[in-house]
């Protein structure tokens, strides 16, 4: 009967810990990227969202014909890189640690899909616990990033003219206190857990299909990039366009409190007073800019696991000899 010495144990959590910091600072990374990177786009969604006056054309001339036409397309980008960065980070470390957790206890009775040529080295579950596992992860990391979410959304807007980060947070706090930094929260988490739940599983639904076209041979690095940023661009179009409308009424209610008391109301009002397609306001904008930001974040971040999976069983491999 076999027994675990304490050195084994010890060089078993060592190894689970630096694990969990490779996908934190992985998902950091490729959220980084992905925000500086999409910063216009972002920029012009929300300036199209915060009022039916405002049409992506007007949006785009104003900013354009600034004095400073690249600073001003890039407003907002140090609130949205911490934001996206670091949500990107503790969103991917929880991801994977749900989705281990899963795995290893088969919590949800799962049934593995069959094996195919793989793109990732990420654990395999069913859509099902691929849906829970991602709303779990996203509810979570957008509590924790809700702040920053909020001075970021209120940097970008027109309705505040902020010279920076600590006077946006000195506003909120002065207006609303802590509550104020937590303004669109029930709409963001209605909005993301469902998202995140049906993004992660037609994201790997779709590497699982594009993956069965190519044989294990010909799985090759390049081949394994372009099957991820194929499936996360599409799950990422597909994903924005059914969660738009909850996306608009988070940015009134954040821009706007006083205005729109939570997403029932948003949705209610800017219904009865500018029509059904105020809804819908930013859609191309929303989709583009996600359909690029979960291409660039899950590719970047899958190829950084990757290598880090080979030069760790390469250094396993050494020390074993």
């Amino acid at each position: 009967m076999g027994t675990t010495t304490p050195s084994s144990s010890s060089s078993s959590s060592s190894a689970k810990s630096a694990v969990a910091v490779q996908h934190f600072l992985s998902g950091l990374g490729s959220g980084v990227a992905s925000a500086v990177l999409l910063q216009p786009l972002d920029l012009l969604k929300t300036r199209t969202q915060q009022s039916s006056r405002l049409s992506l054309l007007s949006s785009w001339k104003e900013l354009t014909q600034s004095p400073h036409p690249i600073r001003a397309l890039w407003r907002g980008t140090v609130p949205s890189s911490l934001r996206t960065g670091i949500g990107s980070a503790i969103y991917f470390s929880s991801l994977h640690s749900i989705r281990e957790f899963i795995q290893r206890s088969n919590a949800l009775n799962q049934q593995i899909h069959p094996h195919s040529a793989s793109s990732s080295s990420l654990p395999k579950l069913s859509n099902s616990a691929n849906v829970v596992a991602g709303a779990v992860a996203r509810t979570w990391a957008g509590f924790v990033l809700m702040p920053l979410t909020v001075i970021k959304v209120r940097f970008e807007s027109t309705l505040y003219s902020y010279p920076s980060m600590w006077a946006a947070v000195k506003d909120i706090h002065h207006q609303a206190g802590i509550r104020g930094f937590f303004s669109g929260f029930g709409a963001t988490a209605i909005r993301d857990a469902p998202y995140a739940g049906l993004y992660v599983s037609i994201y790997e639904m779709l590497k699982r299909e594009l993956g069965s076209f190519v044989s294990h041979d010909g799985m090759t690095p390049s081949m394994a990039s372009s099957v991820n940023f194929a499936s996360a661009i599409s799950a990422g179009a597909i994903c924005s366009a059914i969660s738009n409308p909850i996306d608009v009424c988070k940015t009134r209610i954040q821009l706007q409190p006083d205005q729109y008391r939570n997403m029932i109301h948003a949705g209610y009002r800017m219904v009865t007073e500018e029509g059904l397609h105020s809804l819908w306001r930013g859609l191309v904008l929303r989709m583009s800019r996600k359909a690029l930001s979960s291409a660039l974040s899950w590719t970047i971040y899958e190829e950084l696991i990757r290598r880090y999976a080979g030069s760790y069983g390469a250094r396993r491999s050494l020390k074993s000899m």
